[in-house]
């Protein structure tokens, strides 16, 4: 479905209206969707949809996932959420999962955002080189 200029333009006002101290805001989030739903402007459902798209990636971009071969001991867990708060700002979701796969080392994934700085990459790395 194609979307209008102007559903995108009135998506992405809605979407900065949701942004409170550059963290998303669920509260405000939901009134705005009532809001709209009840007032049924025109082409609130392409409107609705973009705003929709711009909440995915806003979500995925302040989710972060941290994979490591071994389980990581709650210091160096609280030391990772640190630093890629500090990177990435407040309000980032971190997961950490296993992968026995690396072998050693962290994979990060922040949104777009890839970090591996794992065993299994590095010789990925030097296979190709050969």
């Amino acid at each position: 479905m194609k979307i209008s200029k102007q559903a995108r333009r009135d998506g992405k006002e809605l979407f900065r209206s949701c942004i409170v101290n550059g963290v998303l805001d669920e509260k405000r989030v939901r009134q705005i969707v009532g809001k709209v739903i009840q007032a049924k402007p025109r082409g609130y459902i392409e409107t609705l949809s973009h705003f929709e798209r711009l909440l995915k990636l806003e979500v995925e971009r302040r989710t972060a996932r941290v994979e490591s071969a071994v389980p990581l001991t709650p210091d160096i867990q609280a030391e990772v959420t640190s630093k890629l708060g500090k990177i990435y700002g407040q309000g980032l979701n971190v997961s950490f999962s296993q992968n026995p796969a690396l072998l050693g080392g962290l994979r990060i994934k922040v949104g777009s955002d890839v970090y591996d700085g794992s065993v299994q990459a590095r010789l990925e790395d030097l296979v190709e080189s050969f």
